[in-house]
């Protein structure tokens, strides 16, 4: 039973107050409906932040916590435009989100061969993700700095099990960064 029809209402009149749903704050059995306010309803004695600010404290913290690669990419040695920068992490990240895995590192971990498939998915599209397996005895976190220097490209991002890694092309390079 609602609270509207146990007071004998039937829901479309506001409670007494003319407040709506919400009653007015009752400091020492006084109604009141600003009390601890300022002019502008800003609590008294607290200074309004800048919006945002609370979260990008917490976010740069879980960063911290979990050792995620996206503040500091790994850049390889045989990348032909030199070390990417943050505006071309996020600009690839943002290419990247919608791409499938096209190398998957299995049980056996990073081999020749996995390194030699890395190498043709990255000629051929720039830009790949490499799912790392559930059954890998390497570590998520480990197997993307090191696919990235043994195939000369950048770590981009990891995410989960997911690696993005980006090798431009020596020749004909389809993705232009921001500069």
């Amino acid at each position: 039973m609602s609270a509207a029809k146990r007071d004998g209402r039937d829901g479309r009149e506001p409670r007494e107050g003319g407040e709506g749903r919400r009653a007015p704050r009752r400091v020492g059995g006084v109604r009141s409906a600003s009390v601890g306010t300022g002019p502008d309803g800003e609590v008294a004695g607290r200074p309004k932040k800048a919006g945002g600010a609370r979260r990008t404290r917490q976010k740069a913290r879980l960063t911290k916590k979990t050792g995620d690669v996206r503040s500091k990419p790994e850049t390889g040695a045989g990348s032909a435009s030199g070390p990417v920068k943050g505006s071309g992490i996020r600009y690839l990240r943002g290419l990247g989100h919608h791409l499938d895995p096209v190398v998957q590192i299995g049980k056996e971990g990073i081999t020749d061969a996995l390194i030699a498939a890395t190498n043709e998915a990255l000629r051929a599209h720039e830009l790949i993700k490499v799912k790392v397996g559930s059954e890998s005895p390497i570590d998520r976190k480990d197997a993307g700095p090191e696919l990235a220097e043994k195939t000369g490209a950048t770590l981009a991002q990891v995410l989960g099990r997911t690696l993005l890694l980006y090798k431009r092309h020596p020749s004909k390079p389809k993705i232009a960064l921001p500069r």
